[in-house]
């Protein structure tokens, strides 16, 4: 497999006082039909760290490349054709869909990325019948779809465009339980599939384990572990991996204890890596 997304020191610093440092000397890559796992609580940096590889925010320091090329904060100009290539499927599916168009038109702008790029024309109920809608749906408004019909819709736009890096923000956070691995998997084997890497940002380790070659586990802007997702499932060596798995619920009537405390002292930032 040939490495796309090479992410190297990454730092990114929030205005405030004291100013915060979401992102603290992160280092992730993903390759070509790989699923990597982004996990850890709210507020870990995790989201952050897929808008700076979007060019969605400006990095303190280190470096974001995909393929090969810098990727550079978006200004007020049109991003690279060659960027596009990059797209992001984002958290909340009530927001990311503009209401007044109709999600064929929506779906017509990912398609058009591609093109520009010199791919292939296609329809957007091409794209709906790929993530198990129907194609006559192209003409109805976001509004008349449900919460999973909106993420799948999501997904379609952002696969039109032919990328080949796929990143998921929390893609399945606004979901009911019983469409999140199916939203999930959904985009695993349509990423997969086309060859693209796919970046899937999540706190619902249950979930991330069904679907990612590799994990990635993010504490207070850094990483604390990173391996392949069997391994660190199965043998986590970082304590606070050991207490978010502990912390996983198991449908036996019974449950869990919830993640200890926090506390630095128990968390080493010694990042364990395999």
């Amino acid at each position: 497999m040939s490495r796309l997304l090479d992410v190297t020191g990454l730092r990114v610093t929030y205005r405030g006082r004291p100013p915060v440092r979401a992102v603290d000397g992160v280092d992730l890559a993903v390759e070509a039909g790989q699923v990597v796992g982004l996990v850890g609580e709210s507020g870990c940096g995790k989201s952050t760290i897929a808008r700076a590889v979007c060019g969605l925010v400006k990095p303190a320091g280190g470096t974001v490349t995909f393929d090969g090329m810098p990727v550079a904060p978006l200004g007020l100009r049109r991003r690279p054709p060659a960027l596009t290539r990059v797209q992001m499927v984002f958290q909340d599916p009530y927001a990311s869909l503009h209401p007044r168009r109709a999600i064929g038109v929506q779906i017509g702008d990912g398609v058009r990325a591609a093109v520009a790029r010199g791919a292939a024309p296609s329809e957007p109920a091409e794209w709906l019948r790929r993530v198990g809608l129907d194609p006559d749906a192209a003409r109805r408004y976001p509004h008349e779809f449900s919460g999973g019909q909106r993420q799948r819709i999501a997904i379609a736009r952002a696969l039109a465009a032919r990328p080949d890096l796929l990143i998921g923000d929390e893609p399945i956070s606004a979901l009911d339980a019983s469409t999140q691995a199916v939203v999930a998997a959904l985009m695993r084997d349509l990423a997969v599939d086309s060859g693209a890497g796919l970046l899937f940002i999540s706190h619902d380790l249950s979930v991330v384990r069904l679907i990612a070659d590799r994990l990635v586990v993010m504490y207070r802007g850094r990483v604390v572990e990173s391996g392949p997702a069997q391994e660190i499932w199965s043998d986590p060596q970082h304590p606070y991996t050991q207490a978010l798995l502990a912390a996983v619920p198991v449908p036996d009537g019974s449950g869990r204890m919830p993640a200890p405390p926090v506390d630095d002292a128990r968390y080493p930032q010694e990042a364990v890596l395999r």
